[in-house]
């Protein structure tokens, strides 16, 4: 990097640090570029952007405020406006778009949007602002209340993800089936032969990347260190319950056998943001031509396998920050 004081080299580098935030303080890891001559410290745009969102979504796990995407699939779900939703729960005219642009709510207005994800309690708000609403808006939304209380849980989240929220611990994504079907068949798509083994590598490092670059991962996964370098918790569930992605024994000649998957249907990246979508195809170009073996022996010189290996700890995804191959 070419520093702005000099027109020298600049050197990137990563610094715990703490951040006061509403009356408390976040730590987190800071990156910046330092002058290689005077040693002094610049950042970007995008550098600034992510060293606050490790914050930020520290403080929305800790007191249960939805993200900006879950507060974006709370208005969508019922095919409302912000400007209605906004009337419905009481905020200002313009509050709800605001969130969905990444204004942090209040503690109290954060706890209205965590609890109305339930459709018993939005369908309460709801019928008090009926006359607000006037009868057809009204009863349009009561059909899609109805349904959505009749939509059963699909089992294969906890069986993947756990009964757990957005935390530390995945990187604060969303825990979404669909984003992570995606995900693999983007994989297999772009990378040809992929086996059990590549894959958990693949999904570490994407995960793991994108939180160093913007403060949060993309599958929804954890991770813990075993053998073969860090793997997504439940890997095996993961690989094994949607119905377009196959596994096959394949043989080799060495007498050896592993497990490919195979996808019968293409990814549909527009479940994901543009940062998303270039980590994903940055992953997969950086290690398209490497087999499973060579990839987990990459990974095992990654501070995120060397400091749990042998642990039944998660990964902390802080070790992003001390990822080196790529």
């Amino acid at each position: 990097m070419i520093s702005p004081f000099t027109g020298g080299h600049a050197t990137l580098k990563y610094e715990n640090r703490e951040l006061e935030y509403r009356k408390e303080k976040y730590p987190y890891v800071a990156q910046f570029y330092e002058d290689d001559e005077t040693h002094e410290q610049f950042t970007t745009t995008e550098m600034d952007e992510a060293n606050l969102a490790q914050v930020y979504n520290q403080y929305r796990a800790a007191y249960s405020v939805p993200f900006v995407d879950e507060i974006i699939a709370l208005r969508e779900k019922y095919g409302l406006s912000a400007l209605k939703m906004s009337a419905i729960l009481g905020f200002g005219d313009n509050q709800y778009r605001q969130y969905e642009e990444g204004y942090m709510p209040s503690e109290t207005n954060g706890k209205i949007l965590k609890a109305c994800q339930n459709p018993m309690i939005f369908e309460t708000f709801v019928r008090n602002s009926r006359v607000q609403l006037g009868e057809k808006a009204y009863a349009k939304i009561m059909d899609k209340l109805a349904a959505a209380k009749k939509q059963p849980t699909d089992v294969r989240q906890t069986l993947i993800f756990g009964e757990g929220n957005r935390t530390g611990s995945n990187g604060f994504a969303p825990m979404s089936l669909e984003r992570l079907r995606n995900v693999l068949l983007f994989f297999i798509h772009e990378c040809g032969d992929v086996f059990n083994t590549k894959m958990n590598k693949l999904l570490f490092y994407a995960d793991f990347y994108h939180y160093r670059q913007h403060g949060q991962a993309i599958s929804g996964l954890s991770y813990k260190a075993i053998k073969y370098g860090p793997v997504p918790v439940h890997w095996d569930r993961a690989y094994s319950l949607f119905d377009d992605v196959r596994q096959e024994i394949v043989e080799f000649e060495t007498g050896f056998t592993g497990t490919r998957l195979v996808a019968t249907s293409q990814p549909d990246m527009d479940l994901f943001s543009e940062s998303e979508k270039n980590t994903l195809r940055k992953i997969a170009e950086t290690f398209v031509h490497m087999t499973a073996k060579e990839i987990s022996l990459v990974s095992h010189d990654e501070e995120a396998w060397k400091r749990y290996v042998g642990t039944a700890q998660l990964v902390d995804f802080n070790t992003a920050f001390e990822l080196k191959a790529i």
